[in-house]
C-alpha cells in the first residue's frame, strides 16, 4: 500500500466531530480580520505607529497567556466548553474593542481579544487528540493545520474590503465568525475525554506534573528553541527582503508560504506519518535552520523563493508530527495541559524570538542568518537526545497505533 493510499484512507476514516472542529476552525481563522488590520486601526484613530506597536504586543501578551488558562479549562470544562467559551470570549472582546477610544481601552481590550482568540487552541489539540487513534494523528493535525492557513490565506482579502467601508464591519465580521465557530462546538462537538469532562487530575499539582514529566520538557525545550528561527519569518527576514527588493515582494513570499502548506502539508503527511516521530521532528528543525542560513546569499526574489521553500518545508514537516507527538504522551485527563505547555513555548519564542533577531541582524546578518542554522540544528539536536516517552522512544507512528491496540485489549 503506497504512502498515498494510506493518507487517504486516514483522512476518510477521520470521524465526523473532526471535519466539524477543521470547518469550525476554518472559519474562525478566515474570520480573523481584526489581528491583521489592528496596526491599521489604531493608526486611523488618530494613534502613532508607535502606540499601534503597543495595541498589537498587548494582544500578543494575551496570546500568550491564554495557552496555560486554554490547557487548564480543556481538561477542567471539557474541550466543547473550553471551545466555546473561547469564541464567544473572542466575539465579546472584538466588539468591545470596536468601541474603544482611549489607548488605554485599546490596549486592554486588544489583550483581552489576543487571549480570547486563541485560548481555544488546547481545547481544539487534546480534542483531535481524543478523536483519532495514534496511526490518524499525523493526518488529522495536518488536516488542522491545513484548515488554519487555508482560513488565514482567504480571510485578509475580505477583511480588507471590509475595513475600507467601515472598520466597524471588519470588528463585526470577525464577532460573527467566532460566534459560528462557538455555537458548532456546543450544539456539534462532543465533550472530549470523559477523564476531561470529570475534571480528573484538575486540581493543585498539574503544572508539576506536566513539568516532571522529563521527555515533554526536553520536547519543549527544542520547540521554543527551535521556533526562535521559525519567528524570524516575520521579523528580520521581512527586514531583510524588503531592504534588497520591497516590502510588497515580501508579501508575496509569505502568501508563497501559505500556498505551499496548503499543497504540501497533507503529501509530506502521507510520508511523516509512517516514521520515527523525533526523527521526523528533528529534520524539520534542520530544514528550518538550512532555510534561513541560506538567506545569507540571497539578494533577489527568485532566491528568496528557495529560502521560503526550504524553512516552509521545515515547518510543514515538523508541526502536525509535533502535535501528534503531544497527544500520544500526554495522560488522557491532560491532554490539554500538554497542548496549552506545548503553544506556550510558541508564545514565548514569538515574544523573545523577533528582538533578539532583528537586534542580531542590525550588527551583523550573516551571523544571524548563520546562527540559525545553528540554532536549528540545537533544537533537532535537542528532540533527537529526549528520553524515552513510556517505551515509545522512536517508535513509528503507526508501530504506535498497534502497540495501543495491543494494550487496549483490541
Amino acid at each position: 500500500m503506497t504512502h498515498r493510499t494510506t493518507l487517504r484512507r486516514s483522512i476518510r476514516e477521520l470521524p465526523p466531530a473532526a471535519w466539524l472542529l477543521f470547518a469550525g476552525t476554518f472559519i474562525s481563522k478566515f474570520g480573523a480580520f481584526v489581528i491583521v488590520f489592528l496596526a491599521v486601526y489604531v493608526t486611523r484613530q488618530g494613534f502613532s505607529t508607535a502606540q499601534a506597536g503597543i495595541a498589537l504586543s498587548a494582544y500578543g501578551i494575551g496570546a500568550l497567556f491564554s495557552s496555560p488558562v486554554g490547557g487548564y479549562l480543556a481538561d477542567h470544562l471539557g474541550r466543547r466548553k473550553a471551545i466555546a467559551a473561547s469564541m464567544y470570549g473572542s466575539a465579546a472582546a472584538m466588539l468591545g474593542l470596536s468601541q474603544a477610544h482611549g489607548l488605554p481601552a485599546i490596549v486592554v481590550l486588544a489583550a483581552a481579544a489576543g487571549f480570547t482568540s486563541e485560548l481555544y487552541r488546547p481545547a481544539a489539540g487534546a480534542l483531535l487528540a481524543d478523536l483519532t487513534p495514534t496511526g490518524q494523528r499525523v493526518p488529522a493535525f495536518a488536516m488542522n493545520r491545513l484548515a488554519v492557513n487555508a482560513g488565514f490565506a482567504a480571510g485578509p482579502a475580505v477583511g480588507g474590503f471590509l475595513a475600507e467601508r467601515s472598520f466597524f464591519l471588519l470588528f463585526l465580521g470577525d464577532a460573527v465568525t467566532s460566534t459560528i465557530f462557538g455555537t458548532i462546538a456546543l450544539a456539534a462537538l462532543p465533550a472530549g475525554n470523559a477523564a476531561a469532562e470529570a475534571g480528573a487530575g484538575a486540581g493543585k499539582g498539574w503544572v508539576r506534573a506536566v513539568l516532571t514529566d522529563r521527555p515533554f520538557r526536553v520536547f519543549l525545550a527544542a520547540n521554543a528553541v527551535g521556533i526562535l528561527v521559525l519567528v524570524q519569518a516575520f521579523s528580520s527576514f521581512a527586514v531583510h527582503v524588503s531592504e534588497r527588493v520591497s516590502s510588497a515582494a515580501y508579501g508575496t513570499l509569505i502568501s508563497l508560504n501559505g500556498l505551499l502548506v496548503v499543497l504540501l502539508e497533507l503529501p509530506v503527511a502521507s510520508v511523516t506519518q509512517r516514521l520515527p516521530p523525533r526523527r521526523v521532528m528533528a529534520v524539520g528543525f534542520l530544514l528550518l535552520g538550512t532555510g534561513f542560513a541560506l538567506t545569507a546569499a540571497a539578494s533577489s526574489w527568485p532566491t528568496f523563493a528557495v529560502v521560503v521553500f526550504v524553512f516552509t518545508l521545515g515547518e510543514i514537516t515538523y508541526m502536525p508530527v509535533a502535535g501528534a507527538y503531544v497527544a500520544d504522551i500526554a495522560p488522557p485527563e491532560m491532554r490539554g495541559r500538554y497542548h496549552g505547555a506545548w503553544g506556550l513555548t510558541f508564545g514565548i519564542a514569538f515574544v523573545i524570538g523577533p528582538t533578539l533577531g532583528t537586534m542580531l541582524y542590525a550588527a551583523n546578518a550573516t551571523v544571524l542568518w548563520l546562527g540559525c542554522l545553528a540554532v536549528g540544528a540545537l533544537a533537532a539536536a535537542l528532540v533527537r537526545a529526549g528520553p524515552e516517552a513510556g517505551g515509545r522512544h522512536d517508535l513509528r507512528i503507526d508501530e504506535l497505533a498497534d502497540r495501543d491496540h495491543q494494550v487496549s485489549g483490541g
